[in-house]
């Protein structure tokens, strides 16, 4: 989320990178649209809270996109459009 939110690179080619590079059967960002981006986000909170570790603070993308109503599959929208 983070090299996307930075413009490294596109929701797709991180996926893809991931799928060829470490032979992931779906990418991290497609896997999360599948989860439910309110469900990464509260996991993402909860781990920064308890563990007090700044590498587990939500990116601002994923914050963005759940107070949108982007939440993924589940909505039709998160890092990628879903048809209905």
């Amino acid at each position: 989320m983070r090299m996307l939110e930075e413009g490294v690179a596109s929701a797709e080619d991180i996926d893809k990178a991931m799928e060829l590079g470490y032979n992931h059967p779906m990418g991290p960002l497609k896997l999360t649209d599948l989860v439910g981006l309110d469900v990464r986000l509260a996991i993402a909170d909860y781990l920064f809270q308890a563990l007090e570790d700044r590498r587990f603070e939500p990116p601002q993308i994923l914050r963005d996109k759940v107070a949108r109503g982007e939440l993924g599959k589940k909505t039709g929208r998160g890092f990628y459009r879903w048809d209905a």
